[in-house]
């Protein structure tokens, strides 16, 4: 395993950053910004790694993942011109393995997350179609005591009401209302800056995969089974 690491310093520029939110002070560190930068680069580079030993990984490289610190604030209501997280996130390779992997480091806010974040509305329908059908074994996977340890529940918005054209009866009315099928693992500044960070969140990476796998099934194959990649 890479010795990679979050460094504390990687930390408390964020937190300089969260305090002096403008372009001038921004500016006027970018030196500095360069150098907390570049650490990142290296962590994303080596989780990389790990990550394409037990999966295929589109993204080339941990700078190709990484997130721009420049906010785009021409549709956000939040204006401060920076984010105050460094992020990253990895693609996984062809249409034959679906879902994607985050990473976010924030001081107090550290998280890694996978899944489906904003499906296609056909990817959405045929999820809701599958789970209309048959949910258990989806459900074995939610049951798992390895991923309750690790993610809780199944995050993600759902729909207040029953969606269109499923029954309201229907035994997986709980998982039709989802539009977000995410796992979510949260992580305190000190575990990020421990020098296993980098195994911890390729190991839950790793503990998504029989969600992956399952939901890539339903995803790339008709309501027959058969495959349509």
């Amino acid at each position: 395993m890479s010795k990679a690491k979050i460094q504390p310093s990687n930390l408390e520029f964020l937190k300089l950053v969260k305090k002096n939110n403008n372009r001038e002070w921004f500016n006027s560190h970018k030196e500095r910004y360069i150098k907390e930068h570049t650490d990142i680069i290296g962590f994303a580079d080596a989780l990389l790694s790990e990550m394409n030993k037990h999966d295929v990984i589109e993204t080339i490289s941990g700078k190709k993942s990484l997130h721009r610190i420049y906010r785009d604030t021409r549709f956000s209501k939040e204006k401060t011109p920076y984010k105050t997280n460094w992020s990253g996130s990895f693609k996984r390779a062809t249409k034959k393995r679906r879902g994607g992997y985050y990473f976010h480091v924030e001081p107090g806010n550290s998280f890694v997350a996978g899944g489906f974040w904003g499906p296609e509305p056909q990817d959405l329908k045929r999820i809701r179609d599958e789970f209309a059908y048959d949910a258990e074994s989806f459900r074995k996977i939610l049951k798992n005591k390895n991923f309750i340890k690790t993610f809780g529940t199944l995050k993600g918005e759902r729909v207040k009401t029953t969606p269109k054209g499923f029954d309201a009866d229907s035994p997986a009315i709980d998982l039709l209302r989802y539009k977000q099928y995410i796992l979510i693992k949260k992580f305190t500044d000190k575990e990020v800056l421990s020098s296993t960070f980098i195994k911890q969140v390729n190991d839950t990476f790793r503990a998504m995969r029989p969600f992956l796998d399952h939901m890539t099934e339903i995803l790339t194959t008709d309501v027959n089974g058969r495959s349509i990649v």
